[in-house]
């Protein structure tokens, strides 16, 4: 992949591009609550530079800029996302588009995911249209993410889907769940798993918030009853979802230590953001900080 342009040229490129196309209001940084763009089909921009920015930024590829084009991305190389990032750091400028779809679901999707099923769901990830969040952690499983309780039962067409995930980040306001379930009861703990991306409007999905002591918090109780899954919304091969529940817990080891979205430095400030809030929440829910601390350290 790349441009096809020398360095100097790219840099030159892009420097014109920021300057034309990112806002001034987007220019300081935007770590706060409020200036973060998560996108999804329920998200209320909080200024019109804000949506002004998320737009420009899609069309160009850049909130994914090293996903291919044809997958709503830039295509750069390395070094070109390098340069990318040095650009953004230059000009303080916001990440365009914060999502767990382009830390985690994305790169799943395009090491294992077929053509048509990156087709489908990679472009919406990129032009922030949907939200997705992350469906692994179960009651009484503690760290244990290949405890999976959670089963999907094969009806031919569709599995049928019943169970419970919990401390599912931002599970009320996502628009789809990409998560582990057991679709062979009689395999060993790691195996008869499978990866499923499943609608949080379809019948038979629940979230409940979990309420803590300080009133903050991104965590919900996520419920399966008898939820339809079409067979084609799976990712990787059926009963070996723990090899892209493991490939994709890489990604958010990379997006924590700087990585997101291929903006090194708005990565590692996200990081920083995120370890702090989240810290925060648990440090004032003391009681709840034991069942909760593996699965908020894993996710931040």
């Amino acid at each position: 992949m790349g441009t096809g342009l020398t360095p100097e040229e790219f840099r030159a490129e892009l420097r014109d591009w920021l300057e034309a196309n990112c806002p001034e209001e987007m220019r300081d940084g935007g770590m706060t609550e409020d200036a973060i763009c998560w996108g999804g089909r329920n998200w209320t921009f909080s200024s019109d530079a804000q949506r002004l920015w998320l737009e420009r930024a899609a069309a160009k590829g850049y909130t994914v800029p090293t996903w291919p084009v044809e997958y709503g991305g830039a295509g750069l190389s390395r070094d070109e996302e390098k340069i990318f990032s040095d650009e953004m750091a230059r000009i303080n400028a916001r990440v365009p588009l914060q999502s767990f779809g382009i830390w985690m679901l994305g790169p799943a999707l395009l090491h294992f995911g077929s053509h048509a099923q990156k087709l489908e769901y990679l472009p919406p990830i990129a032009r922030g249209e949907v939200r997705w969040c992350q469906g692994y952690s179960e009651p009484n499983a503690g760290s244990d993410l290949a405890n999976v309780q959670t089963r999907g039962e094969d009806k031919g067409d569709h599995w049928l889907v019943n169970g419970q995930k919990i401390w599912t980040s931002y599970a009320d306001k996502a628009d789809q769940i990409f998560a582990l379930v057991r679709t062979d009861r009689e395999a060993p703990k790691h195996k008869g798993i499978s990866f499923l991306l499943i609608d949080m409007d379809d019948p038979g999905v629940e979230t409940r918030p979990i309420k803590m002591i300080s009133g903050i918090s991104p965590f919900c109780e996520t419920f399966f009853t008898d939820v339809q899954v079409p067979k084609h919304r799976i990712v990787g091969e059926e009963n070996r979802g723990w090899d892209v529940a493991k490939y994709l817990l890489t990604h958010e080891r990379e997006m924590i230590s700087g990585g997101a979205g291929g903006l090194a430095g708005t990565g590692r400030a996200l990081g920083r953001y995120c370890r702090k809030r989240w810290t925060g929440w648990m440090r004032r829910c003391a009681p709840m900080r034991c069942a909760a601390r593996s699965t908020v350290w894993r996710l931040v």
